[in-house]
């Protein structure tokens, strides 16, 4: 049904003067087409539950007051328990909602009570929702009555009759996708709902839909969505949205300035596990430069193998008993052996296999006491070569594989604790040890060490959980390293160049403890 104009016999309406903005996260829906047996809504991404990611960010938007959830049946529990665990002040009641999308934003409208207020009705599992897109929605209201988010549609649009024969293509310039989320004046959408009442034909997917068809002189003002603000309604799209949050990892926690890194850094406690040399080595400096206190320790220079318990044990208590505390523990040491499987010694595979994951599983399992008390966060380092095994480094890209794994997986075990745990997969980096392994290489195809340790901080101060993290050099400038670019891993992306592991660690027939 097409909108009709108001005409300039139409009284002048008084100026909009809303008492509050309430967010309604509508997160009813059963998640049948996922088939996992539990509400979408409550499905793991990044780390958290999809409902958890959108609440933040309605959370963090000072335009919206108050946040209202409407759950899925038998849900109501599971809802409450997130919001109190992630500490959301803003939520003032979960309820569960309708059988219908329509009588979900009855209920709402009862909660919400009579007064004028702004209303914002979001699709819980859209988690990627930006504090723009709320904004822009919120500030239209001031204007409209009525405004929807939507993209423009990227394919032809068109429909077909019973036989699925097509009948018609319409003009693919005027079309949009919608999504969410809707905006209304509270008297607006209230107004809408009550005339529907009276339609024995009423049904409507959205809300929008009902302002359009009952109060057909009310202009919706339409305002920009993005792409990235994807609805998890299929298998495939919780595998999307993963990765989308990768990418918005790229904004991960850059300070602009020393003061800044001082500022969030001093006095934390940071222990790293192969911080002889190469990149954990540069993490330290870099973080003792910035006022952290750092306690590096290797094989080479203090005598510790992480994959003993005994030595993990006794260098976390060192750092303890000498701050007090233990804000982050950094993972960087690695062993590498190149050759065929079947010509290994069983010395060397134990070695792979103890110091590249039974290592890291000890530290984990060492540090989890210490940062439990300071909410911190453990890091571990991948390489591109976990997203396709390598011909003569099967256990090297093995073992890089399992420490994904790992790290998602102890995100999702430790959130309850509030301990955050990502995971760096830098592009190939200029190394002493990548020196001796492949000789000098041109210098605008590396990565320097000090700039995959200026990344690693910043990840170290983001609130990044269950995170797999690329970086790679600046593709505005590959031949500087002045800052590295934070990018989601690429499924089967390998960076060019001489073979050899994505992270900057030697390559030769030899023992070598890298990074």
């Amino acid at each position: 049904m097409m909108q009709h104009p108001t005409t300039a016999t139409d009284p002048v309406p008084a100026p909009w003067r809303p008492e509050r903005t309430v967010a309604v996260i509508l997160a009813g829906g059963t998640g049948t087409r996922l088939g996992l047996g539990i509400p979408k809504q409550l499905v793991k991404i990044a780390g958290k539950p999809i409902i958890e990611h959108t609440l933040a960010v309605f959370e963090a938007a000072p335009e919206v007051d108050e946040i209202i959830v409407l759950m899925a049946a038998g849900h109501v529990a599971d809802a409450e328990r997130i919001v109190e665990r992630a500490g959301f002040r803003k939520v003032t009641t979960v309820i569960e909602g309708g059988e219908t999308r329509n009588a979900t934003t009855r209920l709402a409208l009862d909660v919400i009570g009579p007064g004028d207020c702004n209303v914002l009705f979001h699709d819980a599992v859209r988690p990627l929702v930006s504090g723009r897109i709320v904004r822009e929605c919120v500030n239209a209201l001031w204007t409209y009555a009525a405004v929807d988010v939507a993209i423009p549609s990227a394919d032809t649009i068109i429909e077909v009759d019973a036989d699925d024969c097509i009948t018609d293509i319409p003009v693919r310039a005027r079309l949009r996708r919608g999504q969410t989320p809707q905006a209304f004046r509270s008297g607006t959408i209230r107004e809408a709902y009550r005339r529907a009442e009276g339609d024995p034909q009423f049904a409507a997917t959205d809300d929008c839909g009902v302002v359009l068809r009952y109060l057909p002189g009310t202009p919706i003002k339409v305002i920009d969505g993005a792409d990235e603000n994807i609805k998890v309604t299929h298998p495939v799209d919780v595998h999307l949205a993963d990765k989308l949050f990768q990418l918005a990892a790229a904004q991960s926690h850059r300070l602009a300035d020393h003061r800044g890194y001082t500022e969030e850094l001093a006095g934390r406690t940071i222990v790293v596990f192969g911080g002889s040399y190469g990149i954990g080595h540069e993490l330290a400096e870099l973080a003792r430069r910035f006022g952290a206190r750092v306690f590096p320790f290797s094989r080479s220079t203090t005598g510790t193998h992480v994959e003993r318990p005994a030595d993990v044990e006794a260098a976390l208590k060192t750092a303890f008993q000498a701050t007090g505390r233990i804000d982050h523990v950094v993972v960087t040491a690695g062993v590498l052996e190149k050759g065929a499987l079947t010509e290994m010694s069983e010395e060397t595979i134990d070695r792979l296999l103890q110091v590249n994951f039974v290592g890291p599983v000890t530290v984990a399992r060492q540090a989890l006491p210490y940062l439990r008390q300071t909410r911190g966060q453990l890091l571990l380092y991948t390489s591109s070569s976990y997203t396709r095994g390598r011909a003569r480094y099967a256990l090297y890209s093995a073992t890089k594989a399992a420490l994904v794994n790992l790290t998602q997986a102890l995100a999702d075990e430790w959130g309850e604790f509030g301990v955050r745990v990502n995971c760096v997969n830098p592009e190939r980096t200029a190394t002493p040890m990548r020196t001796r392994a492949f000789g000098e290489e041109p210098a605008d195809t590396l990565l320097s060490a000090e700039a995959v340790a200026r990344a690693s901080l910043d990840v170290l101060l983001s609130d990044l959980t269950g995170q797999v993290i690329d970086v790679r050099r600046s593709a505005d400038d590959p031949a500087q390293e002045v800052r590295a670019a934070v990018v989601p891993a690429q499924p089967g992306a390998e960076p060019g160049g001489p073979a050899g592991p994505g992270d900057g660690t030697a390559a030769t027939g030899a023992e070598q403890y890298a990074w």
